[in-house]
């Protein structure tokens, strides 16, 4: 199977992940946060360093409940700013 590969804004996306997971974790180790989440040391590396933009989602679910972060607040902070446009209906408000 080949893999399609992954736009500019789906690694910068990746990066912002990242950083904020990096951020969050402060000075607790990458292998306490790991084993916390139920993950290897190596995945939370390869996260944090934007090496793995695209983790699966039960991954960053898991390591949001290890640092105490909503998905709300990993969603908020991680997706792309979206222009506000003069009649468009809210993005924030759910389908």
């Amino acid at each position: 199977m080949v893999r399609t590969p992954l736009t500019p804004e789906e690694r910068e996306r990746g990066e912002r992940l990242g950083s904020l997971l990096r951020e969050a974790r402060g000075a607790r180790s990458m292998t306490d946060v790991a084993a916390s989440a139920g993950i290897s040391a190596e995945t939370l590396r390869k996260i944090e360093t934007g090496r793995a933009p695209t983790p699966a989602f039960f991954t960053v679910a898991a390591l949001a409940g290890a640092l105490g972060l909503s998905m709300d607040e990993l969603i908020g902070r991680c997706a792309p700013e979206v222009p506000d446009v003069p009649g468009a209906p809210d993005a924030s408000i759910a389908a």
